[in-house]
């Protein structure tokens, strides 16, 4: 039957039918695949330092912090698409704080906590085993937002330089986040205390709510039409992989980031209180690179570049790459400009 089919109803069935085999047969692809050891834990978090066969050309010990929604194999996702790979490869000296997937228990969990607690060890147990007496940062989304703050709150700290990555820290206009988060209609008190732990399904249906069409039904019209084209096809279900990988966000947590950043924008105004320590952002004197997406709904470009007032940062850089919130570390252009600018900024000043 196939055979006497017109060419252009072949292609369409072919292309049907490996549209389905890649949602109904194909093995989840592997992800996080850099040779790492754990160096230090806490609770469910794990610090990771990467290993490589590559020289160590730079001094300065680089410690990567993420979001506490999604994993944060996303900055090492896939040979030859790894940002974590790249770096390793230009001779830096690799870490990054996993935070792992909360559980109930963990529901009064706040960011004085994560803040306070967690990254300042983290940052010590790196200058100790790197036994560098400097260190570099790197936060990508909400995980730059956090290590603002803990800059901010930690001049003593012998940090060297800090890469955000997408990370908001102007909440004054968040796009349809404000209206889907207005105080007046969204009620996060009684979010928490139904939920405890918000579910990562809450969190992906909210993000994919800022453009619908094209994040509910957009992939898998790509997919049939690219179905075809193998390489296309594995950069699709790595994305599909980690898109679909979220974790639970700790209640507390999840409650002071919808009111104290969406609903009332603290962080910008000098406002935020962190366990009893006001947070000014303009105690950050380390070397910045601060990088945004063109095309991020996330976390616009606005939201991010704020921050480049606000710093006492004598050498700071402000970049916006043609990209997303994810593409600025993920397919194409991430390798080709988001990565060698990282890498470039942080050599001249990693030594």
């Amino acid at each position: 039957m196939i055979d006497v089919m017109p060419d252009e109803a072949k292609q369409s069935y072919r292309r049907f039918k490996r549209t389905m085999e890649v949602l109904t047969k194909d093995p989840e692809p592997e992800v996080g695949l850099t040779p790492k050891e754990v160096i230090w834990t806490r609770n469910k978090t794990k610090l990771y330092r990467y290993i490589s066969d590559k020289p160590k050309k730079h001094s300065t010990p680089l410690l990567m912090v993420y979001a506490l929604i999604n994993k944060p194999y996303i900055l090492d996702i896939t040979k030859g698409s790894s940002l974590v790979e790249y770096l390793l490869d230009q001779g830096f000296d690799v870490y990054m704080l996993d935070w792992g997937t909360p559980g109930y228990e963990d529901r009064n969990m706040k960011l004085d906590d994560f803040i306070l607690d967690y990254i300042p060890r983290a940052v010590k147990k790196v200058l100790r085993t790197s036994k560098s007496d400097s260190i570099s940062m790197l936060g990508y989304c909400m995980g730059g937002t956090m290590t603002s703050i803990f800059a901010s709150l930690h001049p003593e700290l012998p940090i060297k330089n800090l890469v955000f990555m997408t990370s908001p820290f102007d909440f004054e206009d968040t796009g349809l986040y404000g209206s889907f988060l207005d105080d007046r209609f969204f009620d996060v008190d009684k979010v928490v205390e139904t939920l405890g732990n918000v579910p990562p399904e809450m969190i992906d249906f909210g993000n994919k709510m800022l453009d619908p069409l094209s994040n509910f039904i957009g992939p898998y019209v790509t997919l049939y039409d690219r179905s075809e084209n193998p390489k296309f096809v594995e950069s699709w279900r790595l994305m599909q992989k980690w898109l679909q990988d979220g974790i639970p966000f700790p209640g507390e947590a999840y409650r002071q980031w919808i009111r104290e950043f969406y609903q009332q924008n603290k962080l910008i105004k000098d406002e935020l209180v962190i366990r009893g320590r006001k947070v000014d952002l303009s105690a950050i004197s380390a070397n910045v690179l601060n990088i945004s997406g063109e095309r991020d709904v996330i976390a616009m470009p606005h939201q991010v570049e704020a921050l480049m007032n606000k710093i006492s940062s004598k050498d700071k850089k402000y970049v916006c790459v043609p990209t997303g919130h994810v593409s600025v570390t993920f397919g194409p252009k991430a390798v080709s400009l988001t990565f060698p600018t990282i890498g470039d900024w942080l050599a001249e000043r990693s030594n």
